[in-house]
């Protein structure tokens, strides 16, 4: 209670006199001073204080002394918060030559997971992101830290070549071994290297054990005997690349190893980490997925699954990182032009979305396709309709194309595709009506959705437009798919797309959407390829409208 009051007593004084450099000092120095009788309080004071030194550090207050203080602030921290340790291992390293600090806003939401692996509130993570944007640093990071905090610690990292676990082998030891350029031994000082193997690929912190501190082998190394993981068992890229994917052979040996080799290596009280590009719907983090999701022997099982893929939700790169060293928008939409070219969007579905799509199951590819530069052919169209696959958000999209019909051939000039609540897609629709001169309006209706139609009714009122707005029941899941997949013929043969180049941001999710829909298997959305089966349906089965005329006979 003491203690308290005079964190209390001190948060005063710098309210009163932010600039007041000692004011912070006493507050820093009363953390370690009852660290020992209540570690909780000690820490939560000291990251609140780091917060009030790093604004001082910005209103320019005595910028060297408050620096200074930061850094004792991390140091502080840094044996037990993964994220301060990240963050003052490189503290001497100018901040554009950094690993962390620049991609901090994106990898904080994975360092936050893995600290819950380590508090042991999960079990196993799953973690999946596209090439290239930091993943196997920050697993390598991350070991450094494991093994500084428990030197008796067995643990085991894993790669499906030698290669790779040779490199991370390499690299724990650069940052183990780099005084000058990263600060593990200000962090652990009693932390000691006392042997390496690099035939082996094994380090041991502290004493020689016959289970190392940490061991590096590929999946199709030896693993039995070589490691009675007790610690982590950290999985990076078990699949070699798309050449193994497509061997199913491959992938069921794959498994088999996984499932003989490596998880029988891990203790019970092990926490298991898989991290890699997901090829596969049955790569091995695939199937260990389906095992904690559906297997009710797991269902006590703590588990977490990030997936932090290349575009967000608006179509954005997640990886633009701080001083150019990530990937902006462009690129990644010019790699996604690439593989569309190539017809292979399975592969930028599995690098850079992570979402693995089976080929053979694939109902649509671009190949199959007819495009247009945008430019909609002289004259009235026959008909200008709109097909709406309805949500009221909570993830699912509201997938909507506008077909301008000219003989037998549909236009989708421009699409409505957005997972937002009602009160932005249905403006969205009733503008779209009013746009395009639309003459018809087919809404598939559920329990759910039913009432969805009378707000675009009633938006339409207000704007004076009348058009054909109708409902259809809508069927079930699966025969919805049936739907979708008996319609594939005269999707392709009837419905001309924009050509890349030619869309609009919107549109280009929505034709990511049309491209990842599969036969079989369970597909995450299936909003956009539906609506086109609707669209194509109001060709092929118009629903009948009744009349009253008078009798000519």
């Amino acid at each position: 209670m003491e203690s308290k009051i005079l964190f209390e007593k001190i948060s005063q004084k710098i309210k009163r006199e932010p600039w007041a450099l000692q004011a912070y000092n006493d507050l820093f120095a009363l953390c370690r001073n009852v660290e020992g009788e209540d570690f909780a309080l000690a820490h939560e004071q000291n990251r609140l204080l780091r917060g009030r030194v790093t604004e001082a550090i910005q209103k320019r207050y005595d910028v060297s002394g408050f620096f200074e203080l930061y850094r004792k602030t991390l140091l502080f921290d840094a044996p037990y918060d993964l994220d301060c340790y990240l963050l003052y291992l490189e503290i001497n390293r100018k901040p554009h030559e950094r690993f962390y600090q620049p991609r901090r806003m994106i990898l904080k939401q994975v360092v936050d997971a893995l600290q819950a692996l380590v508090d042991n509130e999960l079990d196993e993570l799953f973690v999946s992101m596209p090439p290239r944007v930091g993943k196997t640093t920050l697993l390598m990071f991350f070991t450094t830290w494991l093994i500084g905090r428990d030197g008796e610690a067995s643990n085991l990292y894993s790669a499906y070549s030698d290669v790779i676990t040779k490199a991370f082998y390499n690299g724990i030891l650069e940052i183990l071994n780099d005084p000058v350029t990263y600060t593990w031994r200000d962090v652990f000082p009693a932390a000691k290297l006392v042997q390496t193997n690099s035939a082996d690929e094994t380090i041991n912190i502290d004493r020689k054990k016959r289970y190392p501190s940490l061991t590096c082998r590929s999946l199709y190394g030896t693993l039995n005997g070589a490691c009675d993981c007790n610690g982590f068992e950290i999985s990076d890229d078990l699949i070699g690349g798309i050449e193994e994917a497509l061997n199913k052979d491959r992938m069921v040996s794959a498994w088999s190893k996984v499932d003989n080799n490596l998880l029988p290596r891990a203790k019970e009280k092990a926490k298991i980490l898989w991290c890699g590009t997901r090829w596969s719907m049955i790569d091995p983090a695939g199937i260990r997925m389906e095992l904690l999701k559906n297997d009710g022997r797991f269902k006590g099982r703590r588990f977490k699954i990030i997936n932090l893929p290349a575009l967000d939700e608006n179509d954005e790169s997640n990886f633009d990182y701080s001083y150019g060293v990530g990937f902006s928008t462009d690129y990644y939409h010019q790699r996604r032009a690439s593989f569309e070219r190539n017809n292979d969007m399975a592969s930028w579905n599995a690098q850079y979305m992570g979402e693995p799509i089976e080929r053979e199951g694939a109902l649509f590819t671009p190949e199959e396709f007819r495009f247009y530069n945008g430019e909609l052919p002289e004259g009235r169209p026959d008909r200008v309709f709109i097909a709406v696959d309805p949500a009221f958000g909570g993830g699912d999209f509201v997938a909507a194309p506008i077909c301008f019909m000219y003989g037998n051939d549909i236009y989708v000039h421009d699409v409505i595709y957005s997972a937002d609540d009602k009160t932005v897609t249905q403006p969205l629709l009733a503008k779209a009506v009013e746009q395009y001169e639309v003459q018809a309006m087919q809404i598939e209706a559920t329990k759910a959705t039913a009432a969805y139609k009378d707000g675009i009714e009633e938006l339409l009122k207000k704007k004076g437009i009348r058009i054909n707005l109708t409902t259809k029941a809508a069927p079930t899941n699966k025969a919805k798919d049936q739907r979708i997949f008996d319609k594939a013929p005269d999707i392709r043969e009837m419905m001309i797309f924009r050509e890349d180049g030619k869309r609009s941001r919107t549109y280009s999710l929505f034709m990511q959407n049309v491209y990842s829909f599969k036969v079989f298997g369970r597909n995450k959305h299936d909003d956009a390829p539906d609506s086109l089966a609707m669209a194509i349906d109001m060709v092929v089965h118009p629903i009948s409208r009744a009349e009253v005329f008078k009798r000519f006979f």
